[in-house]
């Protein structure tokens, strides 16, 4: 028997007095009522309950058992209560991470509004473009781009929003260093190169035949808005993408390059949590904010737009 139930058929009985009342609000006969104190009393080794013919009243072992044993149950109401609630109405901490460029540039103001409309929420986010662990680590979500996809299954995403991955320079730098028309040509120019990411090999492919080109260059950076910021000083050429450096190519402040030979490549931007089971209102409710938010958003150029930015 659930030994769960035995207990709180127990603390009916001795509240009002009788199986019969007990089984009433535990909605079960008055037969089974008793089966579950028994089984009680057998698991403890005592006896609980005084029996007669006209009532029911705790011994003296049963008395002491029944009030720590109502604290104890009623504690647990209050948790199951709250986390009932908890599924229903968003509160609580949030625990973000996100990328930190596009979080700098989209994500804050986003957080800003959805903490404003659910005021019991509390978010703590975390800009970082390392990729968390969200289970050891304690994340509720996390905001990521990849252009290869997520590679574990125990993770669910929705994709929030699609970025391009674009080779790019500053006009500083190209009136310095000239204007590349071929991929040939990328072999006289510094690469400035993301950390933990291979640089890129460029050019025909297989059968296509012709010279192929590795990128290489004398800066790495472990930061894409420090990438960011060197490629718009003119130190170099860059591959990134449209979530950190759209509102420059938009500007001006940098310009695609060999578009149509090296064609910009979708990144996708997803919103990642851990399961779709038992979600918590909170994690629900910000997943469904973001996906809203960007939805109604022009939040980069389009892969139109770039080629049209880029220079001929």
């Amino acid at each position: 028997m659930d030994t769960l139930v035995s207990m709180k058929v127990f603390r009916h009985v001795v509240e009002v007095g009788s199986f019969v009342g007990a089984a009433e609000r535990m909605e079960m006969s008055a037969a089974m009522a008793s089966k579950h104190v028994m089984h009680l009393e057998q698991q403890l080794g005592a006896r609980l309950l005084n029996r007669t013919t006209r009532r029911v009243a705790p011994t003296e072992a049963g008395r002491e058992y029944y009030e720590r044993l109502s604290q104890v149950l009623t504690e647990l109401d209050e948790a199951e209560q709250a986390v009932g609630a908890a599924s229903v109405v968003p509160q609580g901490r949030l625990r973000v991470s996100s990328l930190s460029a596009f979080g700098l540039s989209r994500v804050m103001s986003a957080v800003a509004d959805y903490a404003a409309q659910y005021p019991q929420v509390t978010v703590e986010i975390t800009l970082s473009d390392r990729v968390v662990e969200l289970i050891d680590e304690g994340f509720d979500v996390a905001i990521r781009a990849s252009p290869s996809g997520l590679k574990s299954s125990s993770l669910i995403a929705r994709q929030i929003a699609t970025a391009h991955l674009v080779l790019c320079a500053s006009p500083d730098y190209l009136r310095r260093h000239g204007t590349p028309t071929r991929i040939a040509d990328l072999s006289r120019h510094n690469y400035l190169q993301y950390a933990g990411v291979a640089a890129p090999e460029l050019g025909p492919s297989g059968a296509e035949g012709g010279p192929r080109v590795r990128l290489s260059g004398n800066l790495i950076v472990n930061h894409l808005e420090a990438q960011r910021v060197i490629v718009l000083q003119g130190a170099g050429i860059a591959m990134l993408g449209t979530e950190v450096i759209g509102d420059d190519l938009a500007a001006g402040r940098l310009v695609p390059l060999l578009v149509d030979q090296v064609p910009p490549r979708e990144l996708p931007i997803h919103v990642v949590y851990a399961s779709r089971r038992h979600l918590s209102a909170k994690v629900r409710s910000f997943v469904d904010f973001l996906a809203e938010r960007f939805a109604d958003e022009t939040l980069w150029p389009s892969l139109e737009q770039i080629k049209a930015l880029a220079v001929s």
